[in-house]
């Protein structure tokens, strides 16, 4: 049985309530603020609860966009500051409710990082923690290895990587990075910032929730530093609630990249937790330590490959060199030895992308490794690690002006996670603002108006979160527990021009534009579902918008 077909039967999608676009969770009060009206009109009207017009102004004609097949007018209400909740009104049609104000993103930047929670595996959820989401303990069971049934060991803990309860090493470790990183440039957002979460030592919510998936990590690590890539059933589970889900666990073979991932998150955490716990800090760098240890032993790329029969993800890659600087550049930014900068220093010159922040190439979470650290750096490499971020968001901000609705994307870019790709380019206009301390701001901030409801749908794709939001991601917890509530806060896959699933091809007709090819339907997993690191540069795109400092 393919997982489409356990849910039965497709679902109706919700035809859009709005003819006019903008972030349904508003705009900050002294930012730039775009309305995107899909209509010729020359005048639109910002109104308020009562409808009456507190504000005018003249569009502006952006013309015909292609990735969306609209023709396009821009409402620009930058000048506009009265903090309310509004509505933009032009040509007979409105917009969603939206507000104006110093923290409109609050709400949402909490909503996303407590999403990690709820994907919690290996214990239940507390009703005063999740609500009416609470679910019972799950995954406990010791995990078999794969290429032999005898050995079995604990990976329990971590978090659900998916709408599957698949948990995988690579996936993990940048998820849990990039909330690192948010942490470590934007700590003023999250050091009193409750989740509703358990807390832990005093420590602050993100980081007693990264903590959670950290401890999973280290346990996927063997005695000689290899580590397994991931931890799944053998098929994907029916869509059944976490507790109900009790076929075998198998650990699958290592590879290199996810020791390689799990050198370079132990690194860049042991240096940001030492303040809170220096026991977890220490353990945390002796992992590290460990994995690097096999990795220099082991210099040839293991790759990993999906075994006969076996259904569940495979994050697969065709080389390890980004994974590996990664590492070298964490341990040298954790440690200073120069053996590590001796590592690092030639792979910059490898053919990877150096700012990029994927799972599959992790080359900027080495590039900001190696910027960012406080020990003496190569002039020539910095200045390339730099100038590399410089030259992409230079790149992507001609995308974005080129796009009615102000995403960094050419229109073929709208494949499977296409919205994870508009968020991890909202992070490189982020890094680039903080690197060279030019304003690359709007430009992210244009990435998270396009996920919140400025998009040519007039969807939130952040559950929760809008007028008009998605809520029927493909999340198997999400469609069991029976709750027409949605979990809040999570971020879903966005549109996907391929329609990589049977229902997909059916409700999405051939030849729509790259822009408007999604359903807000469960079964159609290429444009529904949720990950852990479709979630993470979310919160750090959004700590960046919320962090006062950089206001």
């Amino acid at each position: 049985m393919n997982r489409y077909q356990m849910i039965g039967g497709i679902g109706k999608e919700r035809k859009r309530p709005f003819g006019i676009f903008t972030d349904q969770a508003g705009y900050l009060t002294k930012s730039g603020k775009r309305a995107v009206i899909p209509f010729e009109c020359e005048f639109y009207e910002i109104i308020d609860r009562n409808n009456k017009t507190v504000f005018s102004g003249e569009t502006e004609t952006f013309g015909e966009d292609a990735a969306s097949g609209d023709t396009v007018c821009i409402a620009d209400f930058t000048g506009f500051k009265q903090g309310g909740e509004y509505r933009v009104k032009a040509g007979g049609k409105i917009s969603a409710v939206f507000t104006v104000g110093n923290d409109v993103y609050g709400k949402v930047l909490d909503s996303t990082a407590k999403a990690f929670y709820y994907l919690r595996c290996g214990c239940g959820l507390d009703e005063k923690y999740a609500g009416v989401w609470k679910h019972g303990k799950c995954h406990t069971d010791k995990a078999v290895l794969w290429d032999d049934r005898t050995v079995s060991a604990d990976v329990s803990g971590g978090w659900h990587d998916a709408g599957d309860y698949g948990r995988y090493v690579t996936a993990g470790a940048v998820a849990a990075a990039q909330l690192l990183y948010a942490f470590r440039l934007f700590p003023k957002v999250f050091e009193d910032r409750r989740l509703g979460i358990p807390e832990e030592n005093g420590m602050p919510d993100i980081l007693a929730e990264v903590k959670y998936e950290l401890e999973w990590l280290m346990k996927m690590q063997r005695s000689d530093g290899s580590v397994y890539h991931k931890v799944t059933t053998e098929m994907h589970a029916p869509f059944v609630m976490p507790e109900e889900d009790t076929e075998t666990l198998y650990l699958f073979p290592a590879s290199s990249m996810a020791a390689a991932d799990l050198t370079a998150v132990c690194a860049l955490a042991a240096e940001i937790y030492r303040k809170y716990d220096a026991a977890f800090a220490d353990r945390l760098e002796k992992a590290a330590r460990i994995s690097l240890k096999w990795l220099d032993e082991n210099p040839a790329f293991l790759p990993f490959v999906n075994p006969d029969g076996v259904n569940t993800g495979w994050y697969a890659q065709y080389d390890d060199s980004s994974n590996r600087f990664w590492a070298y550049a964490e341990m040298y930014a954790l440690t200073g030895e120069k053996t590590y900068e001796d590592k690092l220093l030639p792979a910059i010159k490898k053919q990877f992308p150096l700012s990029e922040f994927g799972y599959a190439e992790t080359g900027g979470l080495g590039a900001l490794a190696y910027l960012l650290c406080g020990h003496e750096k190569d002039d020539v490499a910095a200045m390339t690690l730099k100038d590399e971020f410089t030259r992409t968001a230079g790149y992507l901000k001609k995308l974005s002006d080129k796009c009615g609705y102000g995403t960094a994307m050419n229109p073929d870019e709208y494949y499977w996670g296409s919205n994870m790709t508009v968020l991890k380019r909202g992070m490189i206009f982020a890094v680039c603002d903080i690197l060279n301390g030019t304003s690359y701001r709007e430009y992210a901030a244009r990435q998270i108006h396009y996920i919140l409801g400025c998009n040519p749908l007039g969807i939130s794709y952040i559950t929760g979160t809008g007028e008009y939001c998605s809520r029927n991601p493909h999340l198997r917890p999400a469609y069991a527990d029976g709750i027409e509530e949605c979990i809040p806060g999570m971020v879903t896959g966005g549109p996907n021009k391929d329609r990589n699933d049977p229902f997909a091809k059916e409700y999405i007709a051939e030849g729509t534009p790259p822009m408007k090819c999604y359903a807000d339907i469960t079964e159609c997993y290429s444009l529904n579902e949720i990950t852990i690191y479709w979630n993470s540069p979310a919160v750090f795109v959004l700590a960046f918008l919320c962090d006062e400092d950089k206001n």
